[in-house]
């Protein structure tokens, strides 16, 4: 039974890292790239270390990884994020495809401040 569950995390974290790095082939722009990559690779790693941990057998092993675990997704999320606002910010294109900008005419580059909507002043409204 304990091989199953083995196998079973393995084949798991194998196919969430293809899904991982087909994402990074196959998207258009850096932030779809980075949203794929943060989901499916986090979930891959976390499969290929809880199969880990199930091969092991051992507490303290065991612990490690729950560490390692709760730092991926702690951490992977927040990177991220940063990774993609430094690039909106140096003006890397989004994809032609791309709907809707929320943060267009929104954010202060100059002062780092981002607006809320309701106070910016649309064209024809003085007050």
């Amino acid at each position: 039974m304990r091989d199953i569950v083995i196998t079973v995390f393995m084949f798991i974290g194998a196919f969430f890292m293809f899904v991982a790095a087909l994402g990074v082939l196959r998207m258009p722009d850096l932030f779809m790239r980075l949203s794929t990559t943060t989901k499916a690779a986090t979930l891959g790693a976390m499969s290929l270390l809880l199969a880990t941990a199930f091969y092991f057998d051992d507490y303290s092993i065991s612990g490690r990884i729950m560490a390692i675990i709760a730092f991926i997704v702690l951490t992977a999320p927040v990177a991220a994020h940063m990774i993609g606002r430094a690039a909106y910010f140096s003006n890397v294109p989004l994809w032609k495809g791309t709907i809707c900008d929320e943060l267009r005419d929104r954010y202060d580059t100059r002062e780092h401040i981002l607006h809320d909507p309701a106070e910016i002043e649309e064209p024809g409204q003085g007050h």
